[in-house]
């Protein structure tokens, strides 16, 4: 190492840093080069041929997984053939839910496999689903979309969609050689605000974009209450095990298409992360569970708030920060900077060069609360005009279901969908790059290219009506 200068140094910590952060989830970067051509198609435009009746397998329906299945259910053209869950009660309440939907008899012929880790695999090959919906606990979403991949079925799965970067380059790899679709199922990317500011930076309203700012900040503490199965049963695992930025699709997937990263216009280039220490979730069992409880055994290793900052191609900077255990109100940042103006989000807030509408004289005063309402009525994305009546009944505000409504529209009709295999790489490789970034002090970390550089030949997501 002496005689290696500090950029090369760096250079090859980030091409390799899994051999110097061990005990990591995180693995080697690699440079486009160094890997092998594709055996099969690009999917970053991909439309997959039309489908009249979609047959829908479900993987985990704990929760997330069932929410999906009511609402798919409930849309034209689709048939739920499938259920998979560790546990039988959660199989025998969402079949229900399915068959009481179906009244013309759509899903009256569903099978259910339960009581075994291994019980999907044979669910694939019984059923062969057109997709598969997946929504398990992380470690599981890229071993099992690769497989229903394998199975032809197209893929979908809840966030991230994977935990290492090798895990990663294996879906990509697969999705390319079945010529099946991966989407990463990031329900943000339709919230009405997320929609209004995507259509606001393709109309040029803020300028050329220079900076933005996403954040997963969610006091989710209590999930530690799951002990035997649930979310924070699992979860809690990775708090103790892993230092990074867990968890950062929900506030990065929207601004890194405001940005057209990894489409036509701009890409992921490197990041550099830090953490605080960790404090808050030894404090938070060292009281609320006695000093035998499990989860008084764990070193905490994870710090309580990570913060990183991403560099793209065109050197344009993402700050992203992701903290569960602070006590504070809910935010994501959602804020988009450019040169004539910026868009906020937690509260909403709007400021212009010049003015807004008539509502401010300048960019020293936000638009916001009541003002909003004339933003919206102007800005308002044509998929939320559209949508909304349809989909609000849904979860989080109607996000879930316009996500889902957008899923079976697109292979219903044979379009491109919203999200493709490698935006759900590049937003989820922020977690392992970030741990390698704070096991070296901040050293500054590649993102490999999962498209092989045909990012500059995808078109940009459109303002679909």
């Amino acid at each position: 190492m002496k005689n290696m200068n500090r950029r090369k140094f760096l250079r090859n910590a980030s091409l390799s840093g899994g051999a110097l952060a061990t005990g990591l989830h995180s693995q080697a970067c690699k440079t486009t080069q160094e890997l092998p051509m594709s055996e099969g198609t690009y999917m970053g435009d991909f439309a997959a041929p039309k489908m009249n009746t979609i047959r829908m397998a479900f993987i985990g329906v704990g929760n997330r997984g069932g929410d999906h299945m009511r609402f798919s259910a409930m849309l034209e053209g689709t048939e739920v053939v499938a259920i998979s869950d560790l546990y039988s009660d959660n199989v025998e309440k969402w079949k229900k839910v399915a068959e009481d939907i179906g009244g013309d008899q759509r899903h009256n012929s569903i099978k259910t496999y339960s009581g075994s880790e291994e019980r999907w695999k044979l669910m694939l090959k019984e059923t062969k689903p057109d997709v598969v919906f997946i929504a398990t606990n992380w470690n599981n979403h890229a071993p099992m979309a690769i497989e229903a991949m394998n199975q032809g079925a197209h893929a979908f799965i809840e966030v991230p969609i994977a935990v290492t970067i090798s895990e990663m380059w294996d879906l990509v790899n697969t999705s390319e050689r079945t010529k099946k679709h991966c989407m990463m199922m990031e329900n943000v990317n339709y919230s009405r605000d997320e929609l209004m500011f995507l259509n606001m930076c393709r109309q040029g309203v803020i300028g050329d974009l220079l900076h933005a700012e996403a954040a997963y900040i969610h006091e989710l503490r209590w999930q530690m209450n799951d002990e035997e199965r649930g979310t924070g049963f699992w979860r809690t695992h990775h708090y103790a095990q892993r230092n990074g930025n867990l968890y950062p699709t929900h506030g990065l997937g929207p601004v890194a298409q405001y940005m057209n990263l990894g489409r036509t216009e701009d890409n992921f280039k490197s990041i550099v992360s830090f953490s605080t220490p960790s404090l808050g979730r030894k404090d938070y069992a060292q009281k609320n569970y006695s000093n035998e409880h499990k989860w008084n055994t764990l070193d905490f290793k994870g710090g309580d708030l990570n913060s990183s900052i991403i560099k793209t191609s065109l050197g344009r900077t993402i700050m992203i920060q992701w903290d569960e255990t602070s006590p504070r109100p809910y935010t994501r940042h959602n804020l988009v900077q450019g040169t004539k103006g910026t868009l906020a989000g937690f509260p909403t807030r709007v400021a212009l060069e010049g003015g807004v509408l008539g509502l401010t004289k300048d960019h020293h005063r936000w638009v916001q609360g009541d003002q909003l309402e004339t933003l919206y009525q102007k800005y308002d994305h044509p998929l939320y005009t559209r949508l909304n009546q349809k989909t609000k009944e849904s979860g989080h505000g109607g996000m879930d279901g316009m996500m889902v409504y957008r899923i079976i529209e697109c292979l219903r009709n044979g379009w491109a969908l919203d999200q493709n295999v490698y935006e759900g790489c590049f937003w989820s490789a922020v977690a392992p790059l970030s741990e390698l970034s704070v096991a070296q002090d901040g050293a500054p970390q590649a993102f490999p290219d999962f498209t092989r550089g045909n990012w500059q030949t995808t078109k940009a997501l459109a303002i679909v009506n």
